[in-house]
């Protein structure tokens, strides 16, 4: 079968978070080979998807994998699958995934963008766990859960330069939280095109820092929407490879947008 790699959250090769996505033929394989693959592929998710009958309540099923663990929801590697799904012409116009997460729907622009409809993260204000500090390099102003889906520790850190300084102890990120930490400030110069800047470290998936999280927008989308008073925003995940999402609240659903790019394409024979 074909195996691609996928660029996320980009306009351009190298940057943005790399996925790879299979399209299967049939039915998902065991969950040994869909893991094993994942791990040989080594990016932060690995999609498979299939065709499902005509006639039901979403077109194609989908599963994401890291090196080590199934996820629940992945953003870019979705963003990457409907991007083959529309390059290929296996599918045409918006189509309906069916996930862990439930019905993920994916819809494509004429100018080559794709935008996600997701669930929004409940967000819950907790105290920020002992420890969290220090294992993160710097104090949290203010500290959520993001909910089972997205299952984070998102943070809001001082200003922009707080975040983009960070250097954490990833080891020990990994107690506070089910999958990692979303660290987040105000943009210092809007003017620059983004309203918000992100980190995310996943250790417990096997992620020390994610390129650019579609899913940790989902709980960045209400966070500074209530912050800054406007529900249609551009985020900027600041990892060495960054990315822009562009989001939209809609109540109970968020809206990711962005560009993909197919870097490789190849076969795999295992």
């Amino acid at each position: 079968m074909r195996i691609r790699i996928v660029d996320a959250f980009t306009d351009r090769p190298f940057a943005g978070n790399p996925a790879g996505v299979l399209l299967l033929d049939d039915v998902f394989p065991d969950d040994d080979w869909l893991q094993n693959v994942a791990m040989e592929v080594n990016h932060a998710e690995t999609a498979f998807a299939h065709r499902l009958p005509g006639g039901g309540e979403a077109d194609w099923a989908l599963r994401w994998f890291t090196p080590v663990a199934e996820v629940a929801m992945c953003g870019h590697a979705t963003l990457a699958t409907a991007h083959v799904l529309r390059t290929t012409g296996a599918h045409e116009g918006p189509v309906r995934f069916a996930t862990r997460s439930g019905v993920l729907i994916a819809t494509p622009a004429a100018d080559g963008s794709v935008t996600l409809d997701f669930p929004t993260a409940p967000l819950t204000r907790v105290e920020a766990p002992a420890g969290v500090a220090e294992a993160l390099g710097a104090e949290p102003a203010a500290a959520f859960d993001t909910g089972p889906n997205v299952g984070d520790l998102l943070v809001e850190l001082a200003d922009e330069k707080t975040v983009l300084g960070l250097s954490p102890d990833h080891r020990a990120l990994g107690a506070h939280s089910a999958r990692g930490i979303i660290a987040t400030a105000r943009a210092e110069d809007p003017a620059r095109g983004y309203d918000f800047v992100s980190r995310c470290f996943f250790p417990n998936v096997g992620i020390d820092e994610d390129a650019v999280t579609g899913s940790a927008h989902t709980a960045l989308a209400p966070h500074w929407a209530a912050r800054l008073g406007r529900d249609d925003l551009t985020g900027l995940q600041a990892s060495p490879r960054s990315g822009l999402v562009r989001v939209g609240l809609r109540g109970a659903r968020t809206l990711l947008t962005g560009h993909a790019v197919t870097v490789i394409e190849g076969e795999l024979r295992a």
